[in-house]
């Protein structure tokens, strides 16, 4: 199976360039499946029902989210309703959606999909990402009831989603970190067959401070006093994030490369 994940959408210029570039990725790449994480989507906090939609009809499979799963209040009502839209699996309980969903590709191969969020560094105590993952993957054995796994880990610490991909190692495809919206460069196929990323970057303008305007976030490290609301930035954006290929008996990957496309970054495709 042919897999693509996109990093974090930042804001009306990386969902522009989602729309346009992920149709024809699709079609040249030979594309099974398409993740994108879209939870900095709409304005760069959260992700609107609309801007959800405009996601998943350029070609994403599913949509993930992350610790600004609900910034968008309409996403809470949306997400009832578009099972293609993942939200963090140990968010709160109470929380709308789900936090893992098995789909198919266009062949009818399963593929589970599921994200968690780290605790280190992150503004609130989220319940342990290791015990809920270790849950769900215990429940879909890979190969087994599902042909791909895919784990979206959103967190701050690398040291943690190193942590997850060796935790994953042998159970999952792909584990892939989000939210710091900087593309790493240690794409690796572990001992036990998963892939691993340990950040997919953003879709978003680099030449910006992890995709917003520099003059606010600048201004906050200069003074500490906040004036202005943060801002997506609106340059040429790059596409970044990971693609992987796996075995349809086994589940595990067999190749991994990064990808990054358009915008100021050096480019690197998979063909």
């Amino acid at each position: 199976m042919k897999i693509l994940f996109l990093g974090d959408v930042m804001g009306r210029a990386g969902r522009a360039e989602v729309a346009e570039r992920l149709p024809k990725l699709r079609a040249d790449w030979g594309l099974d499946f398409v993740v994108v994480n879209g939870e900095n989507a709409s304005g760069g906090m959260g992700l609107t029902g609309e801007h959800a939609k405009l996601l998943l009809a350029a070609g994403a499979d599913v949509v993930t989210l992350g610790d600004h799963a609900f910034d968008q209040k309409d996403m809470m009502r949306f997400i009832e309703t578009e099972p293609r839209v993942i939200r963090p699996l140990n968010y709160a309980k109470e929380a709308p959606g789900k936090g893992a969903r098995l789909f198919e590709d266009r062949r009818g191969r399963k593929v589970l999909v599921t994200q968690v969020l780290g605790q280190v560094f992150m503004k609130r105590p989220f319940d342990d990402p290791f015990s809920a993952i270790d849950t769900v993957l215990r429940t879909h054995p890979l190969g087994g009831l599902a042909q791909a796994i895919l784990v979206d880990v959103h967190c701050e610490a690398t040291s943690e989603k190193m942590a997850m991909g060796q935790y994953c190692d042998g159970r999952a495809s792909l584990v892939v970190g989000t939210h710091t919206h900087v593309p790493t460069a240690d794409a690796v196929i572990l001992k036990g067959g998963t892939a691993y990323l340990s950040d997919a970057g953003m879709c978003g303008d680099y030449d910006s401070i992890i995709g917003m305007e520099k003059a606010e976030p600048m201004r906050r490290f200069l003074t500490g006093m906040t004036r202005d609301r943060f801002t997506p930035a609106e340059g040429p954006v790059t596409l970044s994030g990971v693609y992987v290929e796996t075995d349809d008996r086994s589940g595990k990957a067999t190749r991994i490369a990064p990808v990054r496309v358009g915008g100021r970054l050096p480019e690197a495709t998979p063909v």
